[in-house]
């Protein structure tokens, strides 16, 4: 096998993993097991605790000890193992305790995977800039795919979509064995302090007015990321109980419908470098804020048969909210911090967002939701959107008013695919 296919079907794998049921675990949860919504925002709150805690520790071991590509393997066939169990698991308690090791076996391998395909094409003397992205496409490839066979295969609300993604995981752990070698890079230095080690001297950065602002709104933003993942799909699924929709291809297909948002993604990452170098990296991030206000808007008005327009659009705005953050917001710290801490202040960035962001998020939507938005076990969908969409629409105006940020065309120049 070639290098570039070896990498693209470990990056196809990675995010299959993750797809089979991360957009379809509400349906299990609240249609198959009934438990309550307070309870299921904890489960999707691992992703941010596990994102907050693993990325460093798992950068170090590879850095010093051992081959980024085994220790990735490592953790996959950890992961899957506890997938594995989900489907024998009979309380909500011991569910979130078990995604919880699944996660932190999972999240850290996804900064992994982009290590391990940077390290091995660097050493083939591949351009990254050139051949990365079309390799990295393939991983939301693997997410829809997944997707869609959880989905066409009845198992939207059943056990199964967790045997299907340990055997996934169990692929790609075995798998990863058979990659090019990485050894540790030993980048870090031996007489390096802990905070040093951990990424922790960029913290400092909390210290300018204007990085602050930019970490505290990307943690607010945070917030909002995981929603749509977390309730897009029980959401549609749920039109099942008004009896003019129940038998409604949204009903039916309700996960199929909800992957035109990762396609969407993959066609939005292609203008991200127009957007960037016609607008500059603060109102690229203001739209995607505006894209989130959208997002949720068009989910609150929507519905199978007249309202389908809305929902469809929503989910293809979702690429624009999703992709212009993560990456501007990237690239904004690629261009303002010292290259010293730059790998440090990215993953904090990533720990602000995905982390802290995405931690808080899953644990207040859930309460919110289940107190004021769920009268006799049934959930107003209509208000829960409106409430996420007014919230995403304060960060926009605070953020277009406090945040200033001058737009350098020579700063995103060099911006590629």
């Amino acid at each position: 096998m070639n290098i570039k296919f070896k990498l693209t079907l470990m990056s196809f794998l990675q995010f299959f993993v993750w797809g089979a049921w991360l957009i379809t675990v509400a349906n299990y949860w609240f249609g198959t097991k009934n438990w309550s919504g307070a309870e299921f925002g904890a489960i999707f709150s691992t992703l941010g605790l596990s994102s907050i805690v693993m990325p460093a520790l798992t950068g170090i071991i590879a850095d010093k000890w051992i081959n980024a590509e085994k220790l990735y393997g490592i953790l996959h066939i950890l992961g899957g193992l506890a997938l594995m169990y989900l489907p024998q698991v009979e309380d909500p308690t011991t569910f979130y305790y078990v995604i919880f090791a699944a996660m932190l076996c999972y999240m850290p391998t996804i900064s992994l995977s982009n290590s391990i395909a940077y390290n091995i094409l660097k050493t083939n003397n591949f351009d990254v800039v050139k051949v990365f992205p079309p390799i990295r496409v393939w991983g939301t490839i693997g997410f829809i795919a997944a997707m869609w066979i959880t989905n066409l295969t009845g198992n939207k609300a059943s056990y199964n979509m967790f045997y299907l993604s340990a055997i996934a995981a169990f692929v790609l752990g075995i798998y990863s064995f058979t990659l090019p070698k990485c050894p540790p890079q030993k980048l870090i230095a031996s007489d390096a302090t802990i905070g040093e080690k951990l990424g922790l001297n960029a913290f400092k950065l909390f210290g300018t007015y204007k990085m602050a602002l930019f970490f505290i709104f990307s943690m607010f933003l945070g917030g909002a990321l995981q929603l749509t993942n977390m309730y897009g799909d029980v959401y549609l699924s749920e039109f099942s109980k008004v009896p003019q929709y129940a038998d409604s291809i949204v009903v039916k297909y309700s996960t199929i419908i909800m992957s035109i948002s990762q396609i969407s993604e993959t066609l939005f990452i292609l203008a991200i470098p127009f957007f960037l170098k016609r607008f500059g990296i603060k109102q690229v991030m203001l739209i995607s804020m505006l894209a989130w206000v959208m997002r949720f808007g068009l989910f609150a008005y929507g519905n199978p048969v007249d309202g389908l327009w809305m929902i469809v659009l929503s989910c293809i705005v979702y690429g624009m909210a999703f992709d212009f953050f993560n990456i501007s917001g990237s690239l904004f710290v690629e261009t303002t911090t010292d290259s010293k801490i730059r790998s440090s202040a990215q993953g904090l960035f990533m720990m602000m967002s995905n982390g802290f962001g995405a931690f808080f998020g899953g644990l207040i939507s859930g309460v919110v939701i289940d107190k004021f938005f769920t009268h006799e076990g049934i959930r107003d969908w209509h208000n829960i959107w409106l409430a996420f969409s007014g919230y995403a629409l304060v960060i926009a105006v605070l953020f277009a008013i406090f945040f200033k940020h001058k737009h350098q065309p020579e700063e995103v120049a060099n911006v590629s695919h």
